[in-house]
């Protein structure tokens, strides 16, 4: 251990002498069959510090595969000398599903940890965190959540380390902290493309660590979990997050986390209440449209037309293109127009982004001045492709909004101009210009 670690870690124990107790309340949760996970039960403990008194809502840290790295002792360490807020802890395992004879017929982590979509963030927050603020403690105070941004932190390792960045990633409004100990980026379920999406959305108020070593290699199969991790940390640091990396030359393991933890909690928290900020993007599309201050959507009503939901497609700007959303492939279709409108020289031109692997369901595309094609997808978010079919950048949906409740896309003016399902238009000011009719856009050349 490094000396500053060495140092720290026994700062920290002293001043566990003095911390406060804590409560540990523990239940065991059943999912219908209905839910998210439906069949899957779990076990959840949650830490209850002893400075909580149920008077205001508390922190949250959320702990995946269970209690590890002492948390709560930390945890009553940092609180009694004001290092972190008072937090509540929910410590909970992965999901299993079992037969009529109490055998384990499933085992759900991968499937739940893995995946890089947004269905256990969802899960979290609409199925377990619900639950326990359903709890009591030992004292009669009910366990009030804070559900504010800079509230919220989650830690995992391995499985759990990339589901805790994904959580972070999709909510960042309920976890703006993360922490990834030997998280596995790499190609199990398609953790190893986070990079690139990274890369080419505009950066999320979160706070990130990052701790590996040179040693995790322990899956040959599935890919090298060092280099998953050093592309993910170049990623972050390319798209201006507030992030923090310890490199080592430790194993696939818990070893590593359990000496930083203590460090890496204190500075998690370093600046609260303050919410972690966006940072500046160097994607050079992003870095052009993105208005400082103005990241927010403003919505406002609108009457729902009854054709809105015809299958979409993007006329270019001058009108020797056209795109096509074909179902079933990941791929929009280009097709040049001849001068007497007909198509020809079909191609699947586009290429998009899928966080699981799904066949995208396309809602709504439209070409900008500059000949970019913006494109709504189900998944990921709006994907804005160069002229050449590349996806250069993504935006997310307003609030907690997915491509699925979208119906049109209109860029009016210096913005961008969504029409949702009910009835809402949602707009957002970028540095974007409206295609002219019968203008031909530069060209951006081979690329």
């Amino acid at each position: 251990m490094k000396i500053k670690h060495l140092f720290f870690a026994l700062t920290v124990l002293l001043m566990g002498m003095n911390a406060g107790a804590h409560e540990i309340i523990k239940f065991h949760m059943v999912s219908s069959s209905n839910s998210i996970y439906p069949g899957t039960e779990r076990d959840v403990e949650v830490y209850v510090p002893d400075a909580y008194d149920g008077r205001q809502p508390a922190c949250l840290y959320v702990g995946l595969d269970g209690i590890l790295c002492n948390a709560p002792n930390v945890m009553d360490s940092l609180i009694a000398v004001g290092k972190m807020p008072v937090t509540i802890g929910v410590f909970i395992q992965p999901g299993v599903i079992k037969d009529k004879d109490g055998n384990v017929v499933r085992y759900n982590r991968s499937n739940e940890f893995d995946m890089p979509t947004a269905t256990f963030a969802d899960f979290l927050e609409k199925e377990l965190l619900p639950r326990v603020e359903q709890l009591t403690t030992a004292k009669g105070y009910p366990i009030k959540l804070s559900h504010q941004a800079a509230d919220g932190m989650i830690f995992g390792l391995s499985s759990g380390g990339i589901a805790a960045f994904t959580a972070a990633w999709h909510h960042p409004y309920r976890f703006s902290r993360v922490f990834s100990g030997v998280g596995t980026f790499v190609a199990m379920r398609g953790g190893n493309d986070l990079q690139a999406i990274v890369r080419k959305s505009e950066p999320r108020p979160v706070r990130v660590f990052l701790q590996d070593g040179t040693n995790d290699v322990w899956n040959p199969l599935f890919g090298h979990w060092y280099e998953g991790n050093r592309m993910l940390a170049t990623a972050l640091d390319f798209a201006g997050y507030d992030a923090r990396y310890d490199w080592s030359d430790c194993y696939h393991g818990v070893k590593r986390a359990n000496e930083i933890f203590p460090e890496v909690m204190e500075w998690m928290w370093e600046g609260w209440p303050e919410a972690p900020k966006c940072g500046k993007t160097q994607n050079n599309l992003l870095d052009t449209m993105l208005v400082e201050g103005g990241r927010g959507w403003k919505p406002w009503l609108w009457v729902v037309k009854e054709n809105e939901n015809d299958v979409p497609s993007a006329i270019y700007p001058d009108s020797t293109l056209v795109v096509k959303f074909h179902p079933g492939s990941n791929c929009l279709w280009q097709y040049t127009i001849d001068k007497n409108g007909n198509e020809q020289n079909g191609q699947p031109f586009y290429w998009l982004h899928s966080y699981d692997n799904s066949q995208l369901d396309v809602k709504a595309m439209t070409f900008d001045g500059a000949g970019n094609l913006w494109v709504v997808t189900t998944n990921v978010g709006i994907q804005i492709c160069d002229q050449n079919g590349r996806v250069r950048g993504i935006l997310k949906f307003p609030g907690t909004l997915d491509g699925s409740e979208m119906m049109r896309m209109e860029i009016i003016n210096n913005s961008i101009h969504l029409y949702d399902k009910r009835g809402y238009i949602h707009s957002r000011q970028l540095y974007v210009t409206p295609p002219t009719p019968g203008v031909t856009p530069k060209s951006q050349g081979q690329g």
